[in-house]
Parts: structure tokens; sequence; C-alpha cells
């Protein structure tokens, strides 16, 4: 494995997408941020790949955004009164990861909290690790989620308990995310990537053309169009991310206290 932030192999007709900053436990920067997307659309264009496993370098999946990195903004330049970087539109590696037309695997091997949940719910499948930990952390922060926590989080695990999750950002573990349909099966640690890959390797023996529309047609019936609601969590975020209440929620998180929120 290269020391880039995210890297991309294929083998046997499998891509798999590996978050490589495991110091970091594999948080998000915006250089990996970038290359996230790449992968992505690197694995659309690909003719060698067929399925998609997407994973992180032990000891984590993804811890969500690299809080210091992305507070700094683009390059390290402070953005005004210290707010972070938000864009406009919806999270580019978000679009890619939900545009990619094979079908994807999340083989979550740790903690997958923050994006790094909402990056396990762009897949078609989730097979998790008994290490695996997830959260919907955003509400933590002052925050809403971004796409995926509204755009697949409550088909997947009904409104009922999607609700739940956004509103508490309660941290499940890996049988509790199984008992409610979060992932397809929990698996020794060991035998996680061996799991996704033969999961992975039965997909790809298929026929690619019907496993793209196959794809396309299940993404039709459960979800519809993402871009809208997209647009509109991000500008949410936006707002949001100029609130004291989210300044408290960072500021708690780096100095490990509790925050104390005034609803400003």
């Amino acid at each position: 494995m290269s020391d880039a932030s995210v890297t991309y192999e294929v083998a046997d007709h499998i891509a798999t997408i590996t978050l490589n900053r495991p110091e970091q436990r594999n948080a998000l920067n915006f250089d990996a941020y970038d290359r996230l997307e790449k992968a992505f659309r690197q694995a659309v264009s690909d003719p060698e790949a067929r399925c998609v496993i997407v994973t992180g370098a032990d000891p984590a999946f993804c811890s969500g955004d690299d809080v210091r990195e992305i507070m700094a903004g683009p390059k390290g330049i402070a953005t005004p009164a210290g707010a972070p970087v938000v864009r406009h539109r919806p999270t580019p590696a978000a679009m890619a990861a939900l545009e990619c037309d094979k079908p994807m695997i999340a083989a979550v091997n740790g903690a997958a909290v923050g994006w790094g949940m909402e990056l396990a719910l762009y897949a078609d499948i989730r097979i998790a690790s008994e290490r695996a930990r997830f959260a919907e952390l955003f509400i933590k922060r002052g925050l809403v989620c971004d796409v995926g926590g509204f755009y697949r989080l409550p088909a997947i695990v009904g409104p009922a308990k999607a609700a739940e999750l956004l509103f508490t950002g309660d941290i499940i573990d890996a049988e509790e995310s199984l008992r409610i349909g979060l992932v397809r099966e929990v698996t020794p640690h060991g035998e996680l990537m061996t799991k996704a890959r033969e999961l992975a390797a039965r997909i790809a023996a298929n026929p690619p053309l019907a496993l793209r529309y196959m794809k396309e047609g299940l993404r039709r019936a459960a979800y519809g169009d993402p871009r809208e609601l997209g647009a509109w969590a991000i500008e949410t975020i936006r707002r949001l991310a100029a609130t004291e209440d989210h300044k408290e929620g960072v500021a708690s998180f780096l100095e490990k206290r509790e925050p104390v929120f005034r609803g400003r």
C-alpha cells in the first residue's frame, strides 16, 4: 500500500478503495476527500472493475472529518471567524460514491462515525468486523448530516430508528448494527476482507452491463434522486457552521470535555 491518503487497487475484477491515514483513524482531510472522489470516479471508468470494496486501514474504517485540518481550511489557510470551509453543493466525494454504477461493498473494520458512517451508507452492502462502531455524530457538533444520513439511512433501518440515530448521535456496536439491518453480517476481525472479497467475487462473476442496470434499478426504487436533498443539506451545514453551538461542539471535542450548548 502506498503512502497516499486513499489507495485504489484492482484484482480479479474487484476494485478496492482503502482510506489510508491509519494514525488519524482514517479521518478525512481535504486531500483525502479529493482522492476519495477520484477513486470512485476511477472505479466507474475502469473496464476491469465490476465490483467495488471500500474499507479503511486498521484500526478504523473512517472517523469522519479531520477536525483540525478541515477547520483550518484548504492548505492551512484559516477561514473567517474560524469557520470550516463548506461547499455550496453536495460533497463531491459523496456524489461520486452515489453515482458509482458498480455494486459497492463497505468492509467496515472499525469506527465508522460522522462522515465515515455516511461513507458506509453509500455502499450497497455493508459487512462489519466485530470491532465496528457506527454513529451519526453531526448533532454533537451542532450540524446536520450529509446526504447519506437523510437519503439512505431511513430506507435501510427505517425512519424511526434513523431519527433516533440522527437525533442522539449515539454510538452503536457491530451486533446492534446487525440487529437493525444496517449491516449484512458481522465477522471476526481477521476474516472481514476475506468475506468481503468472497461476496465481491460472486457479484463480479455476473455480466457487467446487467449488474450496472440492476444497481440503477435498485437505486431508482429505493432512493430516488439525491441531488436536491444533498444541496439542501450542504446549505444547512453552511449556516450551522457559523453558529456558536457548532464552535462549542468542535471546541469541546478538541478539549475532551462536555459541551455546553446555548441555542445560538
